[in-house]
């Protein structure tokens, strides 16, 4: 079994970041807002601010970049003192090799030191699989739905915004 670190990515890493950003957007077009053709041409400077708003995590094993995760604040209707979890992705090779388990894991150590009392994590209503993943971490899910912000075939989705407790509030 290979050894899978997470690691904060610097500004100037931003051409690791961007290249796992457009394998996500490319791979799985309906779990993200943007798309891969409107951020592919994107110059060096987008890309750097975008590192600047966020903590990005990448996933490394066996010499390979095989995912990638941000934190950033929560929006003022989830929580003053929230962080988000948000643009997870694992390279499709290494799903279900604990890469996505140490990206949340590494996330909510990050989101914690940086002072949040709690973390959000936004997944679609009807998505099993990925509720039962945040659930298995200890998030929960909250009374807060919103319309997902990309459109499924059979018409708006809704998504859940499910929360982990940090510090000593994962006791209460």
């Amino acid at each position: 079994m290979s050894e899978i670190t997470v690691r904060a990515l610097t500004e100037d890493e931003w051409e690791i970041y961007r290249t796992l950003r457009l394998e996500a957007l490319q791979d799985a077009p309906e779990a993200f807002v943007a798309d891969h053709a409107d951020e592919a041409d994107q110059p060096e400077d987008f890309w750097r601010a975008r590192m600047r708003r966020s903590v990005r995590l990448v996933g490394e094993a066996d010499g390979e970049y095989v995912g990638v995760a941000s934190i950033g604040d929560a929006t003022e209707s989830e929580s003053e003192d929230g962080g988000q979890l948000f643009g997870l992705w694992v390279n499709p090779t290494w799903r279900g090799a604990g890469v996505a388990a140490s990206l949340v894991s590494q996330s909510a150590k990050i989101a914690e030191d940086q002072g949040f009392a709690r973390l959000f994590y936004w997944v679609g209503s009807d998505n099993g699989r990925a509720v039962a993943f945040a659930s298995s971490f200890g998030f929960r899910p909250t009374d807060q739905r919103r319309p997902m912000r990309v459109v499924g075939e059979s018409g708006p989705e809704e998504e859940i915004a499910l929360v982990l407790a940090l510090g000593e509030d994962r006791a209460s």
